[in-house]
């Protein structure tokens, strides 16, 4: 069972200026998967639809094997959720926004919520208002109320984003523990790809509302090659191996999918890097934004 599954997908909005496209989308359970795309490409409109916080025009969102719509509320007792606003009343301490929540969740665990407080030493931090949190700390407090009752499904939503490293990766590292600790499944949409590098078991890319390729990240990393040499080695039938091209004065770089193929043509007259999960990203979207104009 996929911990997340969604089948002929379509949302569009009432300008009609954006549509969300998922034939078919899913997320295997137990596992990190990372969601990249440019803003505004509908990563978090996918997520407000896992959520029940939107309707989609057509097609079915399931999690767990429940209906995103017909078991909204008991779904919703197995996610943690972590976004750019948790909605947290600004003037309520820490310890009040504990007491308000924890009734809404069966499995909430208070000796969970002391340690995951202390481990990001915010236990000294109950009776401080919410407001008076630094950034870092209101996304390390949103990471522990959402750990805080054992939930199956882990929905990230750029939770890294405008955080110091330092901060950054006492995040990633708790995720990791808990999500190795508890089989728990994890869907991370961030656009710092770093990160995705670090911790993903799985990679998704959105652009402008359709998804390009979901993959295993080891896979789709070995699998790819950035490769660069000289203009003049860049035959038709060398070009067309390559999911996008950067051309300069001074030689081409590419990435391509298959880079023995490359090879067999060019040999040692170009170089061949592994690319990061960052280059692949650059890569697929500047192919996907140029329509493939680069091989004219």
């Amino acid at each position: 069972m996929y911990a997340i599954e969604i089948k002929g997908l379509q949302k569009t909005f009432s300008k009609g200026d954006f549509t969300l496209q998922l034939p078919s989308l899913q997320v295997e359970e137990g596992y990190i998967t990372g969601f990249i795309g440019e803003n505004g490409a509908g990563k978090t409109t996918t997520i407000k639809l896992i959520l029940d916080m939107l309707f989609p025009d057509t097609g079915s969102v399931k999690v767990f094997g429940m209906d995103a719509q017909d078991e909204s509320a008991k779904i919703k007792q197995e996610i943690g959720y972590v976004g750019g606003t948790n909605g947290y009343l600004q003037g309520a301490s820490l310890w009040q926004i504990c007491k308000m929540t924890a009734p809404f969740y069966p499995n909430w665990d208070a000796q969970r919520f002391d340690m995951l407080m202390e481990k990001f030493r915010l236990d000294s931090s109950l009776n401080k208002r919410y407001k008076a949190l630094s950034d870092g700390q209101k996304k390390q407090f949103g990471l522990v109320m959402a750990l805080s009752h054992h939930p199956r499904l882990l929905l990230l939503d750029e939770p890294t984003a405008n955080l110091d490293p330092l901060v950054r990766e006492e995040i990633l590292q708790l995720i990791a523990e808990m999500m190795e600790e508890e089989r728990m499944t994890v869907f991370f949409s961030t656009h710092i790809t770093s990160d995705l590098d670090k911790v993903a078991d799985y990679v998704i890319l959105l652009d402008h509302g359709r998804m390009i390729f979901q993959k295993e990240k080891e896979g789709l990393v070995a699998g790819c090659r950035v490769v660069k040499g000289r203009n003049e080695l860049l035959s038709g039938e060398v070009a067309e191996k390559f999911v996008y091209l950067n051309r300069s004065e001074f030689g081409f770089t590419g990435l391509t999918e298959t880079p023995a193929q490359v090879y067999d043509l060019l040999g040692e007259e170009a170089v061949y890097e592994r690319p990061n999960i960052e280059e692949i990203f650059l890569y697929y979207t500047k192919r996907e934004r140029e329509g493939k104009t680069w091989r004219q």
